[in-house]
């Protein structure tokens, strides 16, 4: 792409290599409903992308569609070089795929439920116990290998779910919600492990709708909102381009805050309401005609609640 060249709307710039991903156009919609409406996406091999948005935003709805499960009512689709949903199985056969929801079998052990995966996935018999050590040791579920899943903490069966995406090795890992529903400590475990797919280069699709996770995480990130893209690049680059380098957070009663908000946008500034108080965005250029607050670094939240209007958790 020539320098200089102004991206559309939800195309995520090509950084390296070729595209593990590549949507244009796309389209889902249940009945009145529209879940993704005109989606435009590219994640580059080795790159780690995030899906960033509210529930409902269309995030869900795209994997599925990435892996065939739901088939798109317009657009075109393609995963490591496979037009989809005609050849689905050959994109499926060189992905993993992480639910949302956990579908581990409790009645069979960790060891056993890779098993059955790399049958699944037609791994060589002579490769099998090598393919299952190797997730084993990604995930560190060596220990817990006799264990069967209805004994395992909720860290420790998301950890035996990617570790069942990655027995055969796959180019592409798709994440749907990773860490939905876990405590903080478990979710930074189960960052370190994604850290660690990307120092292998592994491509990595993430949906989340932590703002934290996708900043801390993703390479590039795809606002969504309603089922449409809103912003994308890099999380540095989306705030610097939207909220600028600095926030003054004001606080007040209700009246006080809309008369400092009205004239903060009147001088040009962006705001965002946060409970009891308003942030003013980019202060940095206000010349210090500012209200009297807390100054603090701006980041990701003041883009999405910027740009979608939505608080997320």
């Amino acid at each position: 792409m020539p320098r200089g060249r102004p991206l559309r709307a939800g195309i995520l710039p090509l950084v390296t290599g070729e595209l593990a991903i590549r949507l244009r156009g796309v389209v889902k919609r249940y009945g009145a409903i529209t879940a993704v409406d005109g989606l435009d996406l590219d994640v580059p091999e080795g790159t780690c992308v995030g899906l960033l948005g509210p529930n409902g935003a269309g995030k869900s709805t795209t994997m599925r569609m990435l892996t065939a499960q739901t088939i798109a009512d317009e657009g075109e689709l393609e995963v490591l070089g496979h037009r989809l949903p005609g050849d689905s199985k050959a994109a499926r056969a060189q992905s993993g795929v992480v639910p949302q929801l956990d579908n581990l079998d409790v009645t069979l052990t960790v060891e056993q439920n890779l098993r059955v995966f790399t049958y699944l996935y037609r791994i060589g018999k002579q490769d099998r116990q090598a393919a299952i050590e190797r997730a084993l040791g990604v995930a560190n579920l060596r220990d817990r290998r006799d264990t069967r899943v209805d004994r395992l903490s909720g860290g420790m069966r998301r950890r035996l779910l990617i570790a069942r995406a990655l027995v055969h090795r796959p180019r592409l890992v798709l994440l749907d919600e990773p860490t939905v529903g876990l405590d903080p400590q478990v979710r930074q475990e189960l960052w370190a492990l994604i850290d660690a797919l990307r120092a292998e280069g592994t491509t990595i699709l993430m949906s989340t709708h932590y703002i934290e996770e996708a900043a801390r995480l993703a390479d590039t990130v795809l606002i969504m909102a309603h089922g449409r893209a809103v912003a994308s690049g890099p999380p540095a680059k989306l705030v610097a381009e939207h909220a600028g380098r600095e926030a003054v957070e004001v606080y007040g009663a209700p009246g006080e805050l809309a008369s400092i908000e009205a004239e903060a946008i009147a001088a040009g500034l962006r705001t965002r309401r946060t409970g009891t108080s308003v942030s003013l965005l980019g202060v940095e250029g206000a010349n210090g005609d500012t209200p009297a607050g807390e100054r603090r670094p701006t980041n990701l939240e003041d883009v999405f609640v910027l740009l979608t209007g939505e608080e997320i958790s």
